[in-house]
């Protein structure tokens, strides 16, 4: 009787076995679900930032080539103006000589002028004399009268002349006495340009930075952002990488306990 009771005891322990088996492998099934899904949670939120971080590096890389456009633009600008500074000093300068000179001009003019007068009224003086005498003695040479006339008349037009030179010497220092002022006010507005973009205020009093110094900050700020959204953007797109492979290995293994489980299954249908 005990013999007769074995096989189906046997038969139990089997059956016991290969359920003990399905189990495990389930249990593998459902812990290797649970690694994906946890693993696919993690790929998803770092796409997203991934996604976000590029964005940033755009964003940012955009205003680091615009403030340096900016930094560069003020530079050029405060080489301009020291370029006008120094030529509205050249211009300054020469045309204070040029004015000294036409100043000297003028006054040698004027001297001659005084001579001339002074020779004209002689030669008129002499003239009205020898026309006088010729009248009370006929014998006095016809031509010295013509001579002495035509120099009057040459000295007369002499002092004309002089007086057109006299004129244009004082037009001239006219125009220079503009030209001065107007080189002195270009190289006023060029100093006063040259300080706004590199003085610290026009007031000693006055703290606040000068257009390039705050241009110069703003490219360093923006370039220590982009650098900063570049290195959180590299580490995010390594931690995606490295969460995408290990998916991909958790997946492996979840479709190798899958197909253990399905074979499982299958063999323990067909005992």
């Amino acid at each position: 009787m005990s013999t007769l009771l074995m096989p189906p005891a046997k038969r139990y322990g089997v059956t016991e076995k290969k359920k003990s088996e399905l189990d495990a492998l389930t249990l593998q099934v459902t812990d290797a679900q649970y690694t994906v899904q946890q693993l696919q949670a993690i790929v998803d939120s770092l796409t997203v930032k991934a996604a976000n971080f590029q964005a940033y590096l755009v964003t940012n890389d955009n205003n680091r080539v615009q403030a340096l456009n900016n930094k560069n633009l003020v530079t050029q600008i405060v080489q301009s103006a020291t370029t006008l500074q120094q030529n509205s000093e050249t211009a300054f300068n020469a045309i204070v000589i040029a004015d000294a000179k036409t100043r000297d001009v003028a006054v040698g003019v004027k001297a001659l002028i005084d001579k001339l007068i002074y020779a004209a009224e002689v030669i008129n003086k002499l003239s009205n004399l020898i026309i006088r005498k010729k009248a009370l003695n006929p014998l006095i040479n016809d031509d010295l009268v013509t001579r002495v006339s035509t120099a009057g008349a040459d000295a007369n037009n002499a002092v004309a002349l002089t007086l057109v030179a006299l004129q244009s010497a004082y037009a001239a220092q006219a125009s220079n006495l503009q030209s001065e002022a107007a080189s002195a006010l270009q190289y006023t507005q060029a100093m006063k340009l040259f300080d706004v973009l590199t003085v610290n205020g026009a007031d000693s009093k006055d703290t606040s930075k000068s257009i390039t110094t705050l241009l110069d900050e703003a490219y360093e700020n923006a370039k220590k952002a982009y650098d900063q959204s570049l290195k959180a953007s590299n580490a995010t797109n390594q931690q995606l990488s490295e969460a995408t492979a290990n998916l991909v290995q958790a997946q492996i293994k979840l479709r190798s306990y899958q197909l253990g489980l399905a074979a499982a299954n299958a063999a323990a249908l067909a005992s």
